[in-house]
């Protein structure tokens, strides 16, 4: 079984014990997450899709942490002015690992 949700914007795929990185939300590591905004559950011959969630369906996952990604080099240049900038991001993240996915009944 697997899962389709939305975190902050970005939709993630994953099945029960997957260890994602999501954008980064304000929570300590050992607490429970809960995912409402689940867009399709997938079994083996039967699938669930929402319109644009399904109804009573939600993703329990358990913190595990927060990092930072690699660093993104942002490097702006325009021909024959002497304009060059360079900027460097990083962004944040949290680490969840998938423990239930909750089905409606």
């Amino acid at each position: 079984m697997y899962a389709v949700f939305d975190v902050s914007g970005v939709q993630f795929t994953a099945q029960e014990g997957d260890v994602l990185k999501v954008p980064f939300q304000k929570a300590e590591p050992g607490t429970k997450l809960d995912i409402d905004k689940v867009l399709l559950i997938k079994n083996d011959d039967t699938a669930l899709v929402g319109t644009p969630t399904v109804a009573n369906a939600k993703i329990e996952a358990e913190v595990l942490g927060t990092g930072t990604h690699d660093r993104i080099i942002v490097y702006k240049y325009k021909r024959r002015t002497k304009y060059r900038r360079n900027a460097g991001h990083r962004q944040q993240y949290t680490e969840i690992k998938i423990n239930k996915i909750v089905t409606p009944e």
